[in-house]
């Protein structure tokens, strides 16, 4: 038995499984090590997952998260795992991963995540061969649904937006400059709170100002990312996250503009993940070698 765990910043999910079927589902919020340390993520984990993971005691657990990019950041996740699962052998990688393994199995092609923030890599069939970085909310995250809720909000305060738009923004959130400025640099997580705006964007997105929008962002997200990968119009392009996947269609015409070729937009890559996973432990038959 094994638990994976998919964690982004605004959300992680949870799942436990055998090689044959998945044996419970949970939710809880996002981890971002960049953002929290090891006592606020295990006071999650004993508020939120342990109580409904109940007598399920994982032999192993995968936890794939956003911000788990170098040792010192992946140690303090693996520290609150360990507290909350003491006799589990625990393993901690970055969301990218997740995303090619999810996306593209044993296959080679590119993953791109499009969610609150944004990555992509080239991956060979069996592991990361090339990285594009990502630079995080305030320099990067080109194509996320922070970069989209920054492009909105500064055109909303710099009264760029047609009026009709403007009134409908206003309407919806009530929002000021300096409750919005607040807001955002007092949240914990920042890119969080703006990638909310992303949904305002989505229920206007046939109008032709925000859809402008839609397309820059994604725009941007190509040229400073999948375009620099050399092979990137020869080999599958593959995406993973809510904005890709609510914004599929713009994302396509985008996409060939620029000569690429989609072949899979999923909203989450857990049920890649777990078909991944469950292969493994077919072809192995005990957990403990599934890597």
């Amino acid at each position: 038995m094994i638990l994976i765990a998919d964690s982004g910043s605004t959300k992680t999910d949870w799942r436990v499984l055998n090689a044959t079927e998945v044996l419970e589902e949970v939710q809880t919020v996002g981890f971002n090590p960049m953002y929290q340390d090891t006592l606020e993520i295990y006071s999650e984990l004993e508020t939120s997952l342990l109580p409904k993971l109940k007598d399920k005691a994982p032999q192993q657990i995968y936890f794939y998260g956003a911000g788990c990019s170098s040792p010192e950041r992946n140690n303090r996740v693996q520290e609150a795992l360990k507290r909350a699962f003491p006799t589990a052998d625990i393993h901690v990688d970055h969301d990218l991963l997740a995303a090619a393994r999810a996306l593209c199995g044993h296959k080679p092609g590119i993953a791109c995540i499009l969610g609150t923030g944004s990555n992509t890599c080239l991956y060979d069939g069996k592991v990361i061969t090339d990285n594009v970085p990502s630079l995080g909310f305030l320099l990067g995250d080109e194509g996320s649904g922070a970069y989209l809720g920054k492009l909105l909000m500064k055109a909303y305060f710099y009264r760029e937006l047609p009026d009709e738009l403007a009134q409908s923004l206003k309407n919806k959130y009530n929002i000021t400059k300096d409750v919005f400025l607040d807001e955002l640099y007092g949240s914990p997580v920042p890119s969080r709170y703006i990638a909310t705006f992303a949904r305002f964007a989505f229920d206007k997105r046939k109008h032709p100002a925000v859809h402008a929008m839609i397309y820059e962002n994604f725009a941007e997200f190509f040229e400073r990312h999948v375009c620099k990968y050399p092979n990137y119009q020869e080999i599958p392009v593959n995406f993973v996250g809510s904005i890709a996947f609510h914004f599929s269609d713009t994302l396509k015409q985008v996409a060939k503009k620029y000569g690429a070729h989609i072949e899979k937009i999923i909203g989450s890559p857990s049920e890649g993940l777990i078909e991944y996973h469950q292969e493994l432990l077919q072809q192995v038959g005990t957990p403990d070698k599934a890597e």
